[in-house]
């Protein structure tokens, strides 16, 4: 029986030059008891629909239908979690609840409030923390509040509008898996609205993409027919979810692809060199002397013995402590670990923006002291100039660091790259007026441009949605393809570590955090996200990430024993093994 139908609703904004038209025909029918997600792209009208949905906004044309009756406004009968958390922040957890379950359960006693109130606290976990304010409680609790809040209110529908992307990843995991919890326990209908495949799958009965706007509509349905409960780690055995994943993930990126613009015929990267350090020689630290082994040029970039001490009132705080690592010259590094491991804290070192304590960090042999234009870095946020055109800020270093180029040459190196990004024909608009994605694109341009002898990235495409993140990814790739430079990624993300590396290096908690692994990716270039989907081996090299961040998870610290199990378990899984699985599922 349906509980929910759409029919050929459209929505747009604005007026004559100025309209923009963001929903065309949506169409879409809602079984009850199902959970529906759909998947799309930032600015694609995902939350303008979910707010339909609500009656926050009325339709154009179309209309919507729950129980058969059209809804005009919003209704207690449809529950709805958005992605701020809109909490009262004067009243405690139950205070928040308790205002929801009042203004609905007027005819119900105190008692009866109070109970219910307090069953929904417990179900999201939240007993210990149930008088504390929401200025008290982390990002994740927060959430937590505003699902038992919609709960509370015992909708018939639960709509939930990306009420986990702002959320680390471990959060993130730790609340997909209570909503599966809560979805089967409540049984309610659900219709959620997401950026993350992931999540999608492990969550959904049925996964709706949503087509890129302006004039969004919806693209086929793809089934989930995966048992339930689904467990994350060993869904990367499943031949039905390596299948699906594969399936949605490609017919997401083939609705971006045509976003990106080609390079102009005739235009060419310039033959002109930037900018080097003196070759003077230097003094080598004492830790690289004691612990080199080989001579210079054997080692392109080294690390030895660096560790990283903060004063605190309690005494000395050690974050890294002895990061030993040896990388060949256009090699390119992830650094994966849980938050508070010390990954940006290595990288801010080598950026030479944050002082080393002791050891030493030799970039083709020179002692990194200070930051330079050889090291090149691109940070979560781009950090552009806002009343500069995305040309000007790339061509603000290009400027400085190509001092005996021509204009034209220089005019090139800029036209060059914001070409590659996919950015030809926004380069003239100022950077306030992009989008987040296309503000790290001018960052990723600006940092190529530059010709440096190390790229250094810090979360490059965190802030961004996880569909924007696949563009950018491939993106970064087909440019290093032409490089080749040598390269450190800072990320959380298993499958963007995988991607882009030739090893994976995974650190200890911190504090006193260290190297606790080195995953070699033996896994062939030039890679896009789809030819790694398609790679026997690369859910074995997936699993092995998971299972070595679950190993850390909630500061634990394994045994020694238990890593080496978790790397021979891959070694020998065999690629027939996981090709059998994937042809099976075809």
């Amino acid at each position: 029986m349906s509980i929910l139908e759409i029919n050929g609703l459209c929505k747009s904004y604005g007026s004559g030059a100025s309209r923009t038209d963001v929903l065309e025909d949506i169409n879409l029918t809602v079984e009850e008891g199902e959970f529906i997600a759909i998947v799309g792209f930032s600015g694609s009208g995902k939350t303008t629909l979910i707010s339909a949905l609500a009656g926050l906004i009325d339709p154009d044309s179309g209309e919507i239908k729950f129980k058969g009756v059209p809804v005009k406004g919003p209704g207690p009968e449809r529950g709805v979690v958005f992605q701020s958390y809109s909490l009262m922040p004067w009243l405690s957890v139950r205070g928040n609840i308790a205002l929801a379950v009042d203004s609905v359960f007027r005819k119900k006693s105190s008692a009866e409030r109070a109970k219910l109130v307090t069953h929904y606290i417990e179900m999201v976990g939240l007993s210990h923390a149930a008088d504390r304010r929401p200025g008290e409680l982390s990002g994740g609790m927060r959430q937590r509040v505003a699902v038992a809040r919609a709960l509370a209110m015992q909708p018939e529908i639960l709509l939930l509008d990306e009420p986990l992307s702002a959320l680390d990843a471990l959060t993130r995991a730790k609340l997909q898996d209570e909503f599966a919890e809560i979805s089967q326990k409540e049984k309610r209908t659900i219709v959620l609205i997401t950026n993350d495949v992931d999540e999608a799958i492990l969550l959904a009965d049925r996964i709706i993409p949503l087509k890129p706007g302006p004039r969004a509509s919806l693209g086929p349905a793809f089934d989930v027919n995966i048992a339930r409960p689904r467990e994350r780690g060993a869904m990367n055995h499943d031949a039905e979810f390596i299948r699906l994943r594969a399936a949605v993930t490609k017919y997401l990126m083939d609705m971006g692809a045509d976003r990106v613009s080609g390079i102009p015929d005739g235009l060419m990267l310039p033959d002109v060199l930037p900018i080097r350090l003196n070759n003077t020689k230097i003094k080598l630290p004492k830790a690289y002397e004691d612990a080199a082994h080989s001579p210079i040029t054997k080692g392109y970039v080294e690390f030895s013995g660096v560790t990283k001490v903060y004063p605190t009132p309690k005494g000395p705080l050690t974050v890294v402590d002895g990061f030993d690592l040896k990388m060949k010259r256009g090699e390119f590094i992830s650094l994966i670990g849980h938050s508070g491991c010390g990954k940006s804290t290595v990288m801010s070192m080598i950026a030479g923006l944050n002082s080393i304590s002791s050891g030493g960090i030799i970039l083709d042999g020179h002692e990194v002291v200070g930051a330079g234009p050889d090291r090149a870095v691109v940070f979560q946020a781009p950090s552009l100039m806002p009343w500069l055109t995305a040309r000007e800020n790339v061509a603000l270093g290009v400027d400085r660091v190509y001092p005996n180029a021509t204009p034209a040459e220089r005019k090139d190196i800029v036209e060059y790259y914001l070409h590659r990004v996919g950015l030809g024909d926004a380069m003239h608009k100022r950077a306030a007026d992009l989008s987040n994605g296309m503000k790290q694109r001018v960052g990723i341009a600006r940092a190529f441009a530059l010709s440096p002898k190390l790229l250094l990235l810090d979360e490059p495409f965190g802030m961004l949605d996880s569909l924007t993140r696949w563009e950018l990814q491939d993106v970064l790739m087909d440019v290093w393809t032409r490089t080749e430079v040598t390269a450190i990624c800072v990320t959380h993300d298993v499958d963007e570590a995988i991607l882009l590396a030739d090893r994976v290096v995974m650190m200890s908690n911190g504090p006193n955090a260290k190297i606790g692994n080195i995953m070699k990716v033996d896994l062939p270039r030039p890679r896009s996200r789809k030819s790694l989907l398609a790679h026997p081996d690369y859910y074995a090299y997936r699993e092995e990430l998971l299972d070595f961040l679950e190993a850390y998870e909630g500061g634990a610290n394994p045994s020694a024993e238990t890593l080496e199990a978790i790397t021979q378990k891959r070694a020998q899984k065999s690629d027939t093994f996981v090709g059998k699985d994937i042809e099976a599922a075809e």
